[in-house]
């Protein structure tokens, strides 16, 4: 241990800690280095490849007789006369966002850095970041909290009319009970396949007492639907589209409350001589909603064991995580337990995931019924709902 001055008072200091302030290592500097590596090699190797290109269309030009530098880049054949103009249709109302299949999908042009391209670089970076006291998460375990959600696929409607109702939740909790943020996101969408029934009008009752925020797309009729709670065009006469999904409302719900929250947890690790006691509780607050295929996972280590005292449900221990599953949470069984050993400290359980799904909406938002424009003709419809949760989670 040396002294060192430090203009006006003395500090005492070891070899080791001169060394890092003079050799001034940084984690995020060899990140770079090795990104910027490897960003180079693999333009040089692209600028091999245009070489080889380059040289083979003159050679192939060469042989052809052509001269070298002609290329077919913007080349026109004359014989096909002048282009036609692209005929456009305007779409009145746009579609809900849904994923774009893969076939249509641009491909990759695979320039750039390819950072699972060469294993024995990667695993060697690893492993350094690691030396050097970083942490690296492993892919495998972060997937395995999250569990595999078994899902149904919806079939496609032949119905000449079909409405879905779509509801989304993100709920961020404390684990002292707190609410950070409890959002619920709705979308309403109708899908015409009978061109006789473009020109009709939803009813649509909105009872929620809580402050939901309702939307109308812009060429929906916002006052008649604020006023008597239609769905109906803007322009009198202008048909919904035909074979689209048109989301024509919207709604959002957040608050901090936690009584207005559907499911709440509760748990509670306590330490013991055999490691950690848990006890975790789940509570329905509104017994008028029924939650499917309930699953409430946290990280629980695979060593040491795993002792169940209680479990009102079935569950399932791998990959270090234990998923407690409940098919359906309604006001039969609106409180359940869960009870067990293991090894860890209680902030070792934390966070808690939340997965579920619900059949009808959260939000009091449902539908009356569909009839043509300006009558009060009855329209026969097929209608659906699902709510999710995107990420449901106590910290």
């Amino acid at each position: 241990v040396s002294t060192q001055s430090t203009g006006g008072y003395r500090v005492n200091v070891s070899l080791a800690q001169i060394k890092t302030y003079t050799e001034m290592d940084s984690h995020d500097e060899k990140v770079f280095q090795a990104v910027r590596q490897t960003q180079e090699r693999e333009a040089k190797e692209e600028m091999k490849k245009k070489a080889k290109e380059l040289q083979r269309q003159r050679m192939e030009a060469q042989r052809s007789g052509r001269s070298p530098y002609t290329t077919g880049i913007g080349s026109v054949n004359s014989s096909t006369g002048p282009m036609a103009p692209t005929q456009t249709s305007e779409m009145p109302l746009p579609t809900n966002p849904t994923p774009t299949p893969s076939a249509s999908r641009p491909k990759p042009s695979g320039r750039g850095m390819k950072l699972g391209r060469k294993g024995a670089d990667i695993d060697t970076f690893v492993d350094s970041v690691r030396k050097d006291g970083g942490v690296v998460k492993d892919a495998n375990k972060i997937a395995a909290a999250e569990p595999t959600r078994t899902t149904t696929a919806t079939a496609v409607s032949t119905s000449p009319l079909h409405l879905r109702q779509e509801e989304k939740m993100v709920a961020s909790l404390h684990r002292e009970g707190d609410v950070d943020m409890f959002e619920v996101r709705g979308i309403l969408c109708l899908n015409v396949a009978n061109e006789e029934l473009a020109n009709i009008q939803i009813s649509v009752a909105a009872n929620d007492n809580r402050q939901v925020q309702i939307q109308t797309h812009p060429n929906i009729d916002k006052k008649t639907f604020n006023e008597t709670g239609v769905v109906r065009m803007k322009q009198a006469g202008r048909p919904f589209p035909l074979n689209t999904d048109v989301g024509v409302i919207k709604w959002r719900f957040q608050s901090t409350d936690s009584m207005d929250l559907p499911l709440v947890i509760n748990c509670w690790p306590s330490e013991s001589g055999r490691g950690c006691d848990v006890n975790i509780e789940y509570e329905l607050q509104d017994t008028s909603l029924e939650l499917y295929n309930v699953t409430i996972s946290l990280p629980v280590s695979n060593q040491g064991g795993l002792t169940v005292a209680q479990c009102d449900g079935s569950y399932e221990h791998a990959q270090g995580h234990l998923q407690w599953t409940i098919p359906l949470i309604d006001k039969s069984n609106s409180s359940g337990t869960l009870e067990f050993t293991a090894v860890g400290s209680p902030d070792s359980f934390y966070p808690v995931n939340v997965f579920f799904n619900m059949n009808s909406p959260f939000c009091d938002i449902r539908l009356n019924g569909v009839t043509l424009s300006g009558t009060d003709q009855n329209v026969p419809y097929t209608s659906e709902c699902s709510v999710i949760t995107e990420q449901y989670t106590v910290e």
